[in-house]
This record gives structure tokens, sequence and C-alpha cells, in this order.
């Protein structure tokens, strides 16, 4: 895998991530309002949004495992970054659901 190669899989991540992080902060609006069926709906698009975000991962975690040479760029450290941090957010954010869920009753 080239290092442009590698760059579009961190974009990629970036993309996914970043999709999920906005449906998670969504979630979060829609559980402040009481709409908890929608704001969990939001919580697992945002997970599928992971999913294939850690598909793209596993591309290059298998490449590397096959003892690929993989050239890292600035780029793909970024999308491992956003993916982690999406990652916290969305475990945050069934907590927080939950916390909006029992304050109503």
């Amino acid at each position: 895998m080239n290092r442009e190669e590698m760059t579009m899989l961190g974009f990629e991540i970036v993309a996914y991530a970043g999709d999920a992080r906005s449906k998670l902060l969504e979630a979060l609006t829609k559980a402040e309002s009481g709409e908890y069926d929608e704001a969990e709906a939001l919580v697992e698009a945002a997970n599928q949004c992971i999913i294939e975000a850690h598909k793209s991962q596993t591309t290059l975690l298998t490449k590397e495992a096959n003892g690929e040479d993989l050239e890292l760029s600035f780029t793909m450290v970024h999308g491992q970054d956003h993916l982690m941090t999406t990652i916290l957010l969305k475990d945050m954010m069934k907590h927080m659901i939950e916390l909006y869920k029992r304050g109503r009753n």
C-alpha cells in the first residue's frame, strides 16, 4: 500500500467517524427533547458508520499482519484519532440517553 492509498483510507475512516459523530450529537439533542426512540435510532445509525470505519481499519491491519510494508500518513493518524474519540462518544451517549430517560420519569 503506497502513501496515497494510505491517505485515502485515512480519509475514509475520518468520513465514517465524522458521520457517526454527527449522528451521536443529534441523538443527544433528541434525548434532551424526550425523543428517545429517535435518539436510540441515531445511535444505531452511528454504530453502522463506526462498523464501516472498522472495516477500513481492518483492511489496513490485515495488510500489516501479512507483512506488507505500510507507509504511515498523518491523515491515517487523524482518522484513527477520530474513530477512537467517536467510539468513546457512542459509549457515553448510551449512558446520557439513559440518564435523560430516568430524569423524565
